[in-house]
């Protein structure tokens, strides 16, 4: 069973609906209720993306990362996730002269199994990786940003500073996240 932690994003429904269309079971659950004696309990983790930021959101999503690595749990931190996944292994983020939002098409840099041609995706955010940690490899890029796909090395965590839930290609990455 997956573990949704859900951020505030506005696209989370997104994310469980689509979840729900593929009978993928999952359990959403929002970082200040979370136990994280349960992660346990759990194959899977999806750290959703999030409205404003939040010390006390941004230790408990850290404390998960954290028990993901340490136990082999695959992870996909989405836009927020894939930031706060940089800054608890040390990378840095910044941010960035106006929004992001809209279409975008992601450059594919290294063979993953989590996708494996270009994506059109849909981006919303106004942070991005500036700096990636060493343990952190970069797997696609776009115009606009750097480190669109990231992974911790040879693990199954990864990183996605675009929203998949909002669009097909992105429905694809996150079945094949899934099935891993």
């Amino acid at each position: 069973m997956l573990l949704v932690v859900d951020n505030g994003s506005i696209y989370t429904k997104n994310l469980t609906d689509f979840l729900n269309e593929k009978n993928i079971s999952f359990k959403k659950q929002t970082p200040q209720l979370l136990n994280l004696n349960s992660l346990e309990n759990y194959d899977g983790i999806i750290l959703s993306g999030r409205k404003k930021n939040e010390k006390k959101i941004n230790e408990i999503n850290s404390k998960v990362i954290t028990y993901s690595i340490k136990n082999n749990i695959k992870l996909l931190g989405i836009c927020y996730g894939a930031e706060i996944l940089a800054l608890t292994l040390g990378g840095t983020i910044r941010k960035i002269s106006s929004l992001q939002k809209g279409n975008e098409t992601i450059k594919i840099l290294k063979e993953n199994p989590i996708s494996d041609n270009s994506l059109d995706v849909f981006e919303s955010h106004g942070f991005e990786i500036s700096k990636l940690p060493s343990v952190l490899v970069a797997l696609a890029e776009s115009e606009h940003c750097q480190y669109e796909i990231i992974q911790y090395e040879k693990k199954p965590i990864f990183g996605t500073q675009f929203h998949p839930e909002m669009s097909q290609d992105g429905h694809d990455l996150i079945e094949k996240f899934c099935s891993l």
